[in-house]
């Protein structure tokens, strides 16, 4: 892994070759001297963070933020569950005590949006003397600019640390059966299927089971049909597109997938992974590192990173991810917008990924090959997630009940694997789901 230097304010301004900063992004500024980056030194932010690695390489390199533009920042970092109640009580008295934010775009986009808790900073991003020149809504993946767009299209944030969903796959097993990686959802099942063999304890596919956490498995199953759970509204899990990706999950969970998989979450599936038995295992990329670590896992260096294959009418990357922005009630948003842009910018994104603490929604990051070179990660693992970027689609819906909605539906999936008819279980969850949908957009 690269070992970092703290750069100088002269080594972030000019950018000198070799040093620093520049030599992780391949000799180019880290931050663009046409920037005043100086304008509001004195001023001192209130930062509030997400406790996670994201937060953790934040406060870590605190310090070089406020050398550069001498503005002092207090920054805290609380566990997620906490941090979300505490920012909607003080959002919601117009008085937070914070200037910065730190959102989980597939729980909290919909209820910062309807409340109007963020400032605009659209226009900040095409000033010149506020914003490098890099940093363009181009240079985002797309399913990071729907995160962080309002529904008329207004910026409010900027997308931070992104999770795509993949496949993990096991290149023993599949070269034992003289199989390619699928390239379809209909190769996918063809491959699970023959890759079970239960007398010897191999299964062919694993993913989440239990309830509430297995509904993005199914939801990211639906992008493939080219169908999102809820559309300008209105909910379309009970749509034919639904129903076949429900009895798509039903088929893999209950054909290919090992003995109590319906009580599995993501880490009783990346345990399984570990063990050699599984051929492939469908989740977040985040959770791929334990796999190439000799300590833990029996697979190392015969693990395969793929993108999720096509489905009947498109191929589209399940997306989850978290942004940063400034709240509507600061009286310090350019400053704090500064905050944000020095957060999701290229050096940070190259420390969150070679530290393995997070993927940067920005894909000059993943396909610059200095940063390459600092990834502990295996090359295939890289490239995967850069091609997740093209294809990425929001896997959850946009609501402010997401929660409920994992709830209601994550049943009706987990008794789908025990037998349950699909079209049945959706027409049951959809009813149930509705009002609680319906009362939370009128509230």
């Amino acid at each position: 892994m690269t070992h970092f230097l703290t750069p100088t304010r002269r080594q972030f301004l000019a950018g000198t070759a070799g040093l620093g900063a520049a030599a992780m992004l391949g000799g180019r500024p880290a931050f663009s001297a046409d920037v005043d980056w100086k304008k509001f030194s004195g001023q001192t932010l209130e930062v509030n963070l997400i406790k996670s690695p994201r937060s953790d390489t934040l406060l870590k390199y605190l310090s070089e933020f406020e050398d550069m533009t001498g503005i002092k920042v207090n920054a805290e970092a609380t566990p997620e569950q906490q941090q979300r109640q505490k920012t909607v009580i003080e959002l919601s008295s117009g008085k937070p005590s914070f200037d910065v934010i730190h959102l989980s775009y597939h729980v909290q986009k919909r209820q910062f949006e309807k409340a109007g808790w963020l400032a605009d900073i659209g226009g900040y991003l095409k000033d010149p003397t506020l914003t490098d020149p890099g940093l363009t809504e181009a240079d985002f993946a797309e399913a990071g600019l729907d995160f962080a767009k309002d529904s008329d299209g207004s910026l409010h944030s900027l997308p931070f640390s992104v999770d795509y969903w993949i496949i993990y796959w096991n290149k023993d097993l599949f070269e034992a059966k003289g199989i390619e990686y699928p390239a379809t959802f209909d190769d996918m099942v063809k491959a699970a299927e023959t890759l079970t063999d239960a007398d010897k304890g191999t299964f062919g596919f694993v993913a989440r089971g239990i309830k509430n956490a297995n509904t993005p498995v199914w939801t990211s199953l639906m992008l493939g049909y080219d169908k999102y759970s809820v559309e300008d509204g209105k909910l379309q899990t009970d749509t034919p597109e639904a129903i076949e990706a429900a009895k798509l999950y039903q088929r893999l969970m209950s054909k290919s997938a090992p003995p109590g998989v319906s009580g599995f979450n993501w880490a009783e599936s990346q345990s399984a992974f570990l063990q050699g038995k599984i051929g492939m295992w469908f989740d977040g990329v985040g959770f791929a590192p334990p796999l190439e670590d000799p300590n833990k896992s029996r697979v190392v260096g015969r693990v395969g990173y793929g993108v999720m294959p096509k489905g009947p009418k498109v191929q589209a990357s399940g997306t989850f991810g978290d942004g940063i922005g400034v709240t509507a009630a600061s009286q310090k948003k350019e400053a704090g917008y500064l905050f944000c842009q020095w957060a999701v910018s290229p050096i940070m994104g190259a420390r969150l990924l070679q530290a393995g603490a997070g993927v940067p929604f920005r894909k000059s990051i993943l396909t610059d090959p200095k940063v390459r070179e600092g990834v502990t990660m295996p090359g295939e693992w890289v490239d995967t997630v850069a091609a997740c970027g093209d294809i990425s689609r929001l896997a959850l819906p946009v609501i402010i009940p997401v929660t409920e909605f994992r709830d209601v539906f994550g049943v009706a999936l987990t008794n789908m694997i025990s037998g349950a008819d699909p079209a049945d279980e959706l027409k049951k969850a959809t009813e149930a789901f509705k009002p609680v949908l319906e009362k939370s957009e009128k509230a």
